[in-house]
C-alpha cells in the first residue's frame, strides 16, 4: 500500500494523526523546538522535581500551547499556515501557566484554598483552553462527557433532580476552586501519572523507535513465525503486540504494521476481513501485554496504590491467554484452508536477526531489572532512554546521531499531547466526583441494576467499559470506569486490582468491538475488507480477552496474586502457591487452544457443529480455575483432541500402504 493511501486511512480513524505541515520552516524550527524543550523539562524534573502543582502545571499548560500549534481546528483546516486564534490560544496557555506560577505561593499558604475572582476567570480560561485542546486531539465525546460532568454541580441542588443527585447549591467558587486550584481536579493523580511516569515511557517508546527496534520486532518475528504454517498472520500477531505493548497506540499500530503484514495475509489466502481482524486484535492486546502495558499500567498503579510491579506480575498470563487465543485461531484457520508460510529463502534467519540488532532488547531487559529492584518508576524510564541511546551506539546501522536525538525528544513530546490533554480532561470529571456525591450515586445504581448479583453486576460494568471505550481513548476510559465502576465491585469484596483490571480490559477490547471498532476499521482500510465484518472477525479472535477477566474476578490465582483473607484495598498480594500457579497456567493454554479449535471448527482436520459445541464446553471447564472443571474439561478435550491424533495417524497409515 502507497504511503498517501496509509496517511489517509490513519487521519480517517485516528483523530490524533490530523496535524499541520507548515510551509515556513522557522515556526516549525520554532515548534520543534518548544517540543524538545518539553521533553527536556521532564526529564530534568524527574531528578530535581518541582512541588506537585508546578510540575503538573507546566506539563498542562505548554503541552497544550503545542497543541494549538500543531493541531488545527478541524480536518478540513488550511494545514499549511497556523491562523491567528491559534497564536492567542497559544498565548493564553502560556499566560494560564505563568498566572499559577506567579500566584503559587499566595495559593497554597495565604488564602486557604479560597478562590479569588482573578482565580476563577483563569481557572474558567484554563478548562476551555482544555477542553478544546482535547477536541482536537480526541475529537468531540471527551469533552462532551465533562461538559456534562461540569454542569451537574451547577444544577444539581435545583428541584426537578432526582432525589439521589440532590445536593447542596455549589458557587464557581466551589467548582473551579476544585478543579484548578487543588490536585484534586484538573491538576488531579492522572495528570501526576502522566507528568511523572507516562510522558518518560512515551518518550522511552519514540527512542526506542528511533534506534529501529520496530525493524527488530518485525525482523524476529519474521524469522521466526514467517515459514511456519500462516506465517504472516503470525508474524502480525508478535509484531504488533510488542509494538503496541511500547506505544499504546492500537490504530496507529494498526496502520504501521498493518501495512507490511496484511498485504502478507492476503497474498498467501487469508481472506481480507481476517487480515485486518488480525492485525486489529494483536494491536490492541498490546496495551494489556506487560512490561510497558501502554503506559495506561502506570496509571493503574497511581489510582490503585498497588505497585507497578506487582500489576505487571498479575496482567502476564491473562496477556499471555489472549495472544495464544489469537495465535491459535490463525494456526487453526491456515490449516483449514490449507495455507502456507513464506518461503525461509525469503526470510531473514534469527542469528542474523539478533547479531545486526538484538542488543537493542538490552533496554528492555533493563527495565524490567529496575522495575523487579523497585527502583522508582521515573528513575527507570530516565535510565533506561539513557541505555537505549548507549546501546544505539553499538553498531553502525542503529547508532544514534543527536539529530536522532533531537527528532526522538521530538517525537516523545508530540506522541505524549494526546494522553496529557486527556488525562486533564479526566481530572475535570474527578473534580466534579470529588466535590459531589455523584460517584456514590453511581455506584448505587449499577448496584441496583446488578441486583446483589456478581455476575450481573459484572456484567453491567463490562457494558459500561466498552460504551465509554468506543469513543474514548484507553487511559482515560480506564480512568472514568475506575472512577466510577470500580468502587461497585470493591461492594462485592473484589479487591482493587482485580477490580481494575477488569474495567481496563473491557475499555481496550472497546477497540475492537462493534459498532464502533475503531482499530478493526484501520485493519479494514488497509485490507480493503468490510469494516463491520472485519469488527466482528476481531471480536472471535479476541474471545480469550472476553472471558479471562470474568475468571481472575472469581479466582485471583490466574493473576498469580493470593488476596485470601486480605482486604479488599490491600495494596501487596503475596504469591499463591507454586503448585497452584503450574496447574493453573496449564490448564488455562489448553483451554484456550481447544477453544480456539473449536471456535475456528479445525484442529488435525474439521469438526461437525455437535464436536465444536461439546470440545468448546470442555475447553470453557478447563480455563476455569477450579479443580473438578478443570478435571471434566480435562477429558473431555483429551478425548477429542486425542481421536483427533488417532483419525489423522491412521489417513497417513493408508496413505503410505
Amino acid at each position: 500500500m502507497s504511503e498517501p493511501n496509509t496517511k489517509e486511512i490513519l487521519e480517517k480513524f485516528d483523530r490524533e494523526s490530523v496535524v499541520r505541515t507548515l510551509a515556513n520552516s522557522k515556526i516549525a524550527l520554532f515548534i520543534s523546538s518548544l517540543a524538545i524543550l518539553y521533553s527536556l523539562f521532564h526529564l530534568y524534573n524527574t531528578y530535581y522535581p518541582m512541588p506537585e502543582l508546578k510540575q503538573r502545571v507546566v506539563h498542562v499548560g505548554l503541552g497544550m500551547a503545542l497543541i494549538f500549534l500543531i493541531y488545527p481546528a478541524s480536518r478540513n483546516s488550511d494545514r499549511s499556515r497556523i491562523a491567528l486564534i491559534d497564536w492567542v490560544l497559544f498565548l493564553l496557555s502560556i499566560a494560564s501557566t505563568a498566572y499559577l506560577f506567579i500566584e503559587y505561593q499566595a495559593i497554597v499558604t495565604t488564602r486557604g484554598g479560597i478562590p479569588t475572582p482573578t482565580d476563577i476567570g483563569f481557572a474558567i480560561l484554563t478548562v476551555a483552553l482544555v477542553l478544546e485542546a482535547a477536541r482536537r486531539i480526541t475529537g468531540w465525546i471527551l469533552p462532551i462527557l465533562s461538559l456534562i460532568f461540569l454542569a451537574y454541580p451547577f444544577v444539581s441542588h435545583m428541584d426537578w433532580m432526582p432525589d439521589k443527585l440532590l445536593t447542596r447549591p455549589y458557587d464557581l467558587g466551589d467548582i473551579f476552586g476544585q478543579i484548578y486550584l487543588k490536585t484534586e481536579g484538573l491538576y488531579s493523580s492522572a495528570i501526576g501519572a502522566s507528568v511523572t511516569f507516562i510522558f518518560l515511557f512515551i518518550l522511552f517508546g519514540a527512542f526506542l523507535a528511533k534506534s529501529g527496534m520496530g525493524q527488530l520486532f518485525n525482523d524476529l518475528a519474521l524469522a521466526l513465525a514467517g515459514h511456519k504454517q500462516g506465517g504472516p498472520a503470525k508474524v502480525a500477531v508478535i509484531s504488533s503486540g510488542f509494538m503496541g505493548s511500547i506505544n499504546g497506540a492500537a490504530v496507529a499500530n494498526v496502520v504501521g504494521t498493518g501495512a507490511f503484514t496484511i498485504p502478507l495475509m492476503k497474498r498467501i489466502g487469508y481472506k481480507k476481513e481476517f487480515a485486518g481482524a488480525v492485525e486489529a486484535s494483536a494491536s490492541v492486546g498490546g496495551q494489556i501485554l506487560p512490561p510497558i502495558m501502554g503506559a495506561s499500567a502506570f496509571i493503574m498503579a497511581e489510582t490503585t496504590g498497588v505497585s507497578y510491579g506487582t500489576i505487571a506480575l498479575a496482567a502476564l498470563l491473562p496477556a499471555l491467554l489472549y495472544y495464544v487465543g489469537v495465535i491459535a485461531q490463525v494456526h487453526f484457520r491456515a490449516g483449514k484452508e490449507d495455507l502456507k508460510g513464506v518461503s525461509k529463502d525469503r526470510l531473514p534467519r534469527v542469528k542474523e536477526v539478533l547479531k545486526a540488532r538484538g542488543h537493542l532488547l538490552l533496554p528492555i531487559v533493563a527495565l524490567v531489572y529496575f522495575l523487579y529492584i523497585s527502583l522508582p518508576i521515573g528513575y527507570a524510564a530516565f535510565y533506561t532512554i539513557v541505555i537505549t541511546v548507549l546501546v544505539s551506539m553499538l553498531k553502525k546501522e542503529t547508532r544514534m546521531s543527536v539529530k536522532d536525538i533531537l527528532q526522538a525528544l521530538e517525537a516523545g513530546a508530540k506522541g505524549s499531547l494526546s494522553v496529557m490533554v486527556a488525562c486533564a480532561v479526566v481530572g475535570i470529571v474527578i473534580g466534579v466526583v470529588n466535590l459531589t456525591s455523584f460517584g456514590s450515586v453511581m455506584t448505587s445504581s449499577i448496584l441496583d441494576l446488578g441486583q446483589g448479583s456478581l455476575f450481573l453486576t459484572l456484567f453491567f460494568t463490562m457494558i459500561a467499559s466498552m460504551i465509554l471505550g468506543m469513543g474514548l481513548p484507553s487511559i482515560p476510559c480506564y480512568i472514568i470506569t475506575a472512577t466510577m465502576a470500580a468502587p461497585v465491585l470493591a461492594e462485592f469484596g473484589v479487591p482493587v486490582l482485580v477490580a481494575h483490571l477488569f474495567v481496563f480490559y473491557f475499555g481496550i477490547f472497546a477497540n475492537i468491538t462493534p459498532p464502533v471498532a475503531l482499530a478493526a476499521f484501520a485493519g479494514a482500510g488497509i485490507s480493503g475488507g468490510d469494516p463491520m465484518k472485519t469488527g466482528f472477525q476481531s471480536l472471535k479472535l479476541a474471545l480469550a480477552g472476553f472471558i479471562v477477566p470474568y475468571l481472575f474476578v472469581y479466582n485471583p490465582t490466574m493473576l498469580m496474586i493470593d488476596t485470601t483473607g486480605l482486604a479488599m484495598n490491600a495494596k501487596e498480594f503475596p504469591l499463591p502457591p507454586v503448585l497452584d500457579i503450574i496447574a493453573v497456567t496449564f490448564t488455562s493454554f489448553l483451554g484456550v487452544i481447544a477453544l480456539s479449535a473449536a471456535v475456528e471448527g479445525y484442529f488435525k482436520s474439521r469438526f461437525n457443529w455437535l464436536t465444536r459445541l461439546i470440545l468448546g464446553a470442555g475447553a470453557l471447564l478447563m480455563i476455569i480455575p477450579e479443580g473438578s472443571t478443570d478435571i471434566i474439561g480435562l477429558v473431555i478435550v483429551l478425548t477429542i483432541l486425542g481421536a483427533q491424533f488417532w483419525v489423522q495417524r491412521k489417513q497417513q497409515h493408508s496413505v503410505e500402504a
